[in-house]
């Protein structure tokens, strides 16, 4: 039982993490952890009961991450190709693609390499990418845990976040699906009796005719959505400042608000942690995406969180890389040696 003392501890961190702020990374990564030390420890045990069974569990985990490592980077290529196809060649959709053929760059050189330096710069790599991984699993699970937990507390907005007009006037499938999700979860909250308002937040980029929030108050009057239940915030044109100019505005109406906030699936994460950063008295829900548009999103708003909490990741990634350079100074022949 020792041996699985951390991963309790990492758990009832969690715990404490969620009751206090749902809306945290580090729930995330605790999350992880935990899960991580329970599996270690579970395979400590089998090792020590039954030492055979240990050794094969090991080469069947070996073996079926090779197999995981192998489909995943076919997957992210086939997706890349397909967004590429359907989206463009801009840097966004070109994501998975790269992602997919980082992979098999490190499993070739795994595989090929066999000097000293060769061997420790590619360990050195894959250790780097083993890091990125587990975060990247742990941002997948709580994103996907934090997008189902319900919100109970009273709510007086929706605010539903812009994400672009095509033509500058229409609003696409993408925006539709956030503004279809916010009518219903305010016809939800309206059966409870109070009277909450609709908020749509998005200004003018340089290639749209009107402000976003505009053309989707436009949108949801045309699906009979009662117009004296909308307020528009028209000035922003990016998370934050979504987030910052809605809070201004629910603030002057009501001190003391409470507020859904409404994107798509893949960003509700990363929006319900820019809340959190600009104290927005809300949690998040998602709409549906597209299914062969999802991957390079979340791997588009992984990055992103990555960029958010870029001192730490850089800290870790330079302990990692002198420890790489550690070992390959103490393997490395001194002068002397017979080589």
């Amino acid at each position: 039982m020792v041996a699985f003392v951390p991963s309790f501890v990492c758990f009832f961190l969690f715990g404490v993490g969620v009751v206090r702020d749902r809306r945290r990374v580090s729930n995330a990564v605790l999350l992880g952890l935990a899960i991580a030390f329970a599996a270690l420890a579970l395979l400590l045990h089998v090792a020590s009961e039954q030492a055979q069974l240990g050794r094969d569990l090991v080469i069947v985990l070996l073996t079926l991450a090779g197999v995981g490592v192998v489909t995943l980077a076919w997957f992210l290529i086939a997706n890349g190709i397909t967004m590429v196809r359907k989206e463009g060649r801009s840097p966004a959709n070109l994501l998975s693609l790269g992602a997919g053929l980082t992979l098999v760059a490190l499993l070739i050189t795994a595989l090929v390499l066999h000097t000293h330096t060769l061997l420790v710069v590619a360990a050195t790599a894959v250790t780097l990418a083993g890091y990125v991984a587990f975060l990247f699993l742990c941002f997948l699970v709580y994103g996907s845990l934090y997008g189902r937990l319900r919100i109970r507390r009273r709510v007086d907005y929706v605010v539903v976040l812009g994400s672009g007009l095509i033509g500058g006037t229409t609003v696409p499938p993408l925006l539709a699906a956030r503004l279809d999700r916010a009518r219903k979860e305010h016809a939800r909250l309206s059966r409870k009796g109070r009277r909450t308002l609709l908020l749509t937040s998005g200004g003018q980029g340089p290639d749209e005719k009107l402000p976003e929030s505009h053309a989707m108050a436009d949108y949801l009057v045309a699906q009979g959505f009662p117009a004296d239940l909308i307020e528009r915030e028209d000035r922003s044109t990016t998370t934050d400042e979504n987030l910052k100019f809605s809070k201004v505005l629910m603030e002057r109406t009501n001190p003391d608000y409470r507020c859904v906030i409404v994107t798509n699936n893949y960003h509700v994460f990363r929006a319900a942690i820019t809340a959190r950063r600009t104290a927005v008295r809300g949690h998040v829900i998602g709409a549906p995406t597209a299914a062969y548009f999802w991957p390079s999103a979340m791997i588009r708003e992984f990055v992103a969180l990555m960029v958010a909490y870029r001192r730490t990741n850089a800290t870790l990634f330079l302990l990692v890389m002198l420890s790489g350079l550690f070992i390959w100074w103490l393997g490395w022949p001194s002068p002397g040696a017979v080589t």
